[in-house]
């Protein structure tokens, strides 16, 4: 099943309808492919999803120690890495960060991640003629791609329009 990319929500949309959705998704999804949703699965993808910005690992484990639960560094990669194979998160890999996938969509879709340099919004666009495009170029030459990650940053709508270099 996939639905349409969203695009960068309003600053001001009410976002507990997207941890709400993402949330039910991911269990969802987990009981699809037969993962155990723990609670503190739970815990790391919520904390992940409660915004559209990308959070590192070590966020997260200050996030847990101060609702009382310390985490060790290596149990919190494992389980971003349950949650990212699940489709659930994704790396971004110029931050070393995570964030949320608010589309339902295969793990192996072809998409880029956009970035807000101003307010540090993340979301994922549906571009697969850019990959069509990076394909051809490694062909064309030889090279065998193992991983393909297309990241961009600059300034969502609203943040452009308001001519900000931060929001």
């Amino acid at each position: 099943m996939s639905t349409p990319f969203p695009a960068f929500p309003p600053h001001d949309h009410d976002h507990g309808v997207c941890l709400h959705t993402a949330l039910s998704r991911a269990r969802a999804r987990c009981q699809e492919q037969g993962i155990k949703w723990t609670a503190l699965r739970e815990q790391v993808f919520v904390e992940v999803a409660t915004s559209h910005k990308p959070v590192s690992a070590y966020d997260l484990i200050d996030v847990l120690a101060k609702n009382g639960k310390r985490v060790a560094p290596v149990s919190i990669y494992r389980i971003l890495e349950v949650l990212q194979s699940a489709g659930l998160v994704h790396r971004l890999e110029s931050r070393n960060a995570f964030f949320a996938c608010m589309a339902d969509h295969e793990c192996a879709a072809h998409t880029i991640t956009l970035v807000c340099e101003a307010c540090n919004r993340v979301i994922e666009a549906a571009a697969p003629d850019a990959f069509q495009a990076i394909g051809t170029a490694a062909e064309a030459t030889g090279f065998l791609i193992r991983q393909t990650v297309v990241e961009a940053s600059g300034l969502c709508s609203d943040c452009a329009k308001r001519g900000a270099s931060t929001c």
